[in-house]
């Protein structure tokens, strides 16, 4: 038996950077995200987020790859939210996504930076936070 864990942390955001994820509605679907990945093997430690993303702390097993595992968590939440009629819009996501490996020892402090996330975004915009993430982790030089 193989034993892997692979942390990601992988952050989204809403189509247009609509701002339509209520504090309210987060709760709902962050509890919904964490079930489902449960069902699928995609251990969801930490999700937080703010009006128009999500950051997410998880975990990937052997069989499981990130691309997988957006697309099971982004689709799934999405089809869910809107079935559900939670909100009074359509949810969509935006197509790209951000995720980068987390070593052991830093995951508390990704889970601290995750859990801030609404008191960090009345400092800063997720625009500016995800340049400040291409940057740091060279994505402008992957082409």
């Amino acid at each position: 038996m193989a034993h892997v864990k692979i942390w990601v942390h992988s952050v989204w955001g809403t189509k247009n950077h609509k701002r339509v994820l209520t504090r309210e509605f987060r709760q709902k679907l962050f509890t919904h995200i964490r079930e489902h990945g449960k069902e699928k093997g995609v251990y969801v430690d930490c999700i937080n987020g703010d009006m128009d993303h999500v950051h997410c702390l998880l975990a990937l097993n052997a069989d499981m790859s990130i691309a997988k595992a957006m697309q099971m968590i982004k689709g799934e939440a999405s089809h869910w939210a809107n079935a559900s009629k939670l909100m009074n819009q359509k949810l969509d996501w935006a197509n790209e996504y951000f995720a980068v490996s987390v070593s052991e020892s830093m995951t508390g402090k990704v889970r601290s930076y995750i859990g801030n996330q609404e008191e960090h975004h009345k400092r800063t915009t997720f625009a500016n936070e995800c340049e400040k993430f291409l940057k740091r982790y060279e994505f402008e030089s992957q082409g």
